[in-house]
């Protein structure tokens, strides 16, 4: 929290954001961007009163600014110390789009579902009920769905929107039955197959240090989550021409899943030629350097 000295300072800046000089009002902004998050509220409180065109624009950069350097420190953290945490992965990178979401309503969305599922499970089901409730109660019960008429579309891949619309790519699809199995017990992983992704269902000595050899079947997140087998994936690969890797059969890291989606959200940007949205995104995979 600022203190009254930071308070006036920046109730000061503020009223000399009608600088006429370009170079001054940079200077302007840049002190006014030391002042870190904490200028948001203020700044914000501004924007309910009438000032110049000019004025509010500059105002709304400077708080897409400071939310955009604060969101790289805490994708930054993630990446070192929390990436366990798949779900705060997909909401950091949700927060390139929705900055001012609401993480607090988002984890008890997943904990609402969660309790669904797992009202359903019992310990004597084999690995493949598991999925098969996991599955009913995805996709019959809430009625999530791949999008399958705008594949491209970037809303397929925010938590946001696929909580609120209940359709998502095959990747936002995924993760969110990855952080349910997870939340669940059940051994459910992501798989980095080129151009669609997949999930790992693993064997119970294979959650240590899971590998090729420790996958039980996989599930196709995309198609109300069919289960397959590594012949699929051969075939697959064999029709899209590509010289098979063990990555294509064996769980990756969430840093990984997170980076695919990062990389699909500026391919999407790119497809819909708003490319305005790509910067922060590239900013954030700056991190994995």
């Amino acid at each position: 929290m600022m203190n009254p000295s930071d308070n006036s300072t920046l109730a000061a800046l503020i009223n000399l954001l009608d600088e006429p000089d370009e170079g001054a009002f940079n200077l302007i902004r840049e002190q006014i961007l030391l002042l870190g998050m904490d200028a948001i509220g203020p700044l914000e409180k501004c924007l309910e009163n009438r000032f110049e065109a000019v004025v509010e624009e500059r105002i709304r950069s400077i708080i897409l600014k400071l939310n955009q350097e604060n969101l790289y420190v805490e994708f930054s953290n993630w990446l070192n110390i929390g990436s366990s945490d798949l779900l705060k992965g997909f909401i950091l990178v949700t927060k390139t789009e929705y900055p001012s979401l609401d993480e607090e309503e988002i984890v008890i969305g997943i904990e609402q579902l969660k309790m669904d599922i797992w009202i359903e499970l019992h310990d004597n089901l084999t690995a493949l009920e598991n999925v098969k409730v996991l599955n009913h109660m995805i996709f019959d019960i809430h009625h999530f769905e791949g999008n399958k008429t705008d594949i491209t579309a970037p809303q397929n891949n925010f938590i946001t929107t696929l909580l609120e619309n209940k359709q998502g790519s095959a990747l936002s699809l995924g993760i969110l039955l990855i952080v349910l199995g997870q939340k669940l017990g059940l051994p459910l992983y992501g798989v980095n197959l080129p151009q669609h992704f997949i999930l790992a269902y693993l064997t119970d000595t294979g959650i240590v240090n899971p590998g090729e050899n420790d996958v039980l079947f996989y599930i196709n997140p995309f198609t109300r989550g069919t289960i397959f087998t590594r012949r699929d994936i051969d075939l697959f690969i064999g029709q899209m021409k590509i010289k098979p890797e063990k990555s294509f059969f064996a769980p990756c890291s969430n840093p990984v899943i997170i980076r695919r989606l990062i990389e699909t959200l500026i391919f999407s940007y790119n497809q819909t030629g708003d490319t305005g949205k790509i910067e922060n995104l590239e900013t954030l995979l700056t991190a994995y350097e």
